[in-house]
């Protein structure tokens, strides 16, 4: 089946997830810029996770660039995804008004990463059940050691909680800085099929 309907309510929901998350952002009550001290937590907490959801649908755009098609077995893997993504707002929220001090929402913000961690790596692996060993896509993957190296900072990270929320939220944006670093396997591999095509 194809997969521009796939895409299409991808990007819907992860347009919706960033403006939910903007919209969570409560307004000063005074009216200097002495007022906005008190938010620093809540907007620093906004930029980290709107550069996850940004991480998350650029390498969702990549992947499903690289794929032909798509079955019921790739809808509910996305699906649940998804599910995973729409949770960050919430936990950005969470976290942010603890300014990052209390162990459970640091907790429940690195269960979250984990979890779309882990979802878009099952994400990944229907994919290549789908498309084959021998797809653009399994070629451009290889052995994803990126992927697995973000899986164990999350649990480190997490772990970590109890020992100092602050350490747990130095290990998110590690990660987060990882994968900054653009990833360019799917790119690389499409251009190289172009012109040997």
């Amino acid at each position: 089946m194809g997969k521009g309907r796939l895409e299409a309510f991808s990007d819907g929901v992860i347009a919706i997830i960033i403006t939910i998350m903007v919209l969570e952002m409560k307004v000063p009550h005074g009216y200097e810029l002495s007022d906005l001290k008190e938010l620093w937590p809540v907007f620093l907490n906004y930029i980290i996770s709107f550069i996850y959801v940004g991480i998350y649908w650029n390498n969702h755009h990549h992947m499903l660039h690289a794929v032909r098609s798509i079955n019921g077995s790739v809808l509910w893997a996305n699906t649940h995804l998804l599910f995973w993504l729409s949770m960050v707002p919430f936990v950005t929220d969470w976290m942010g008004e603890s300014s990052f001090s209390k162990l459970w929402p640091v907790v429940m913000y690195g269960v979250v990463l984990l979890m779309n961690s882990i979802a878009y790596a099952i994400l990944v692996v229907v994919l290549l059940k789908h498309e084959g060993q021998t797809s653009p896509l399994a070629i451009a993957v290889g052995n994803d050691q990126k992927g697995k190296i973000s899986i164990f900072f999350y649990v480190i990270g997490i772990a970590c909680a109890w020992i100092s929320p602050y350490i747990s939220f130095a290990f998110y944006v590690l990660v987060a800085l990882m994968w900054l670093i653009p990833d360019r396997r799917i790119e690389k591999k499409l251009a190289a099929d172009q012109h040997t095509g």
